[in-house]
């Protein structure tokens, strides 16, 4: 039943990923930061960014000092990181920088120096191999 109840949430907060996943990234419609962040982060981090502790670990994203320098978090989503699944080759440079500066702006966070797709271009390496 906890499994019905995972896949559940993942299928809400993800409901239409498979359209967005593929090869030429540039060929799909943008989404913007809040977008981003209810498909493919709020299922492990929360929708208040509180993140959550139980079958795994999801760290905050709320009040985190940790996302003080906007590098930190493009790496996070680019790569992963731990649990997390890396984002790179499924998001475009935009997403990671509209999502990056979403999360630095939201949930107790007041980060006002931007991220852009320019840094992410710039830190963006091959597409991980699992």
């Amino acid at each position: 039943m906890a499994a019905g109840i995972l896949c559940t949430g993942i299928s809400w907060a993800d409901a239409d990923s498979t359209s967005h996943i593929g090869p030429d990234t540039d060929m799909r419609e943008t989404y913007s930061g809040a977008e981003v962040y209810q498909r493919y982060c709020l299922a492990c981090h929360m929708e208040d960014g509180t993140g959550a502790q139980g079958a795994g670990y999801f760290p905050a994203l709320a009040e985190n000092n940790k996302l003080a320098a906007a590098g930190y978090p493009i790496f996070v989503v680019l790569n992963g990181l731990g649990g997390m699944p890396w984002f790179n080759g499924m998001l475009q440079d935009e997403e990671i920088a509209a999502v990056v500066n979403y999360i630095r702006s939201n949930f107790g966070n007041n980060f006002t120096d931007q991220a852009a797709a320019q840094d992410v271009a710039i830190m963006r390496g091959p597409v991980p191999k699992e």
